[in-house]
């Protein structure tokens, strides 16, 4: 058990999960933004060692989840056909 009676496997799944979702926006910009908040909210609560605050943090994470995975069904009803400018394969004129 990490503490607070959160096992590290089950921070390990949300964080799994976070990631696994923000694959799912087809959209690259909010794609790239979804996985950066995910690891930048982990890494700001890795050092928290109080029980209380470590199941608040994994509270609001699975809260987070959810939200994601709501506005994964949203962003794919108004998907754009066009991909954006980052995912576009680049390709150089013959010589």
């Amino acid at each position: 058990m990490v503490s607070g009676g959160v096992s590290r496997a089950q921070i390990l799944g949300l964080y799994r999960s976070l990631l696994r979702t923000a694959r799912q926006f087809t959209d690259y910009n909010i794609r790239e933004y979804t996985k950066r908040r995910a690891a930048d909210g982990f890494r700001e609560n890795r050092d928290l060692t109080d029980p209380s605050s470590i199941s608040a943090a994994y509270s609001d994470g699975i809260a987070q989840l959810q939200v994601a995975k709501r506005q994964t069904v949203v962003y794919s009803l108004y998907a754009s056909k066009i991909k954006s400018v980052m995912e576009m394969e680049m390709k150089m004129p013959p010589n």
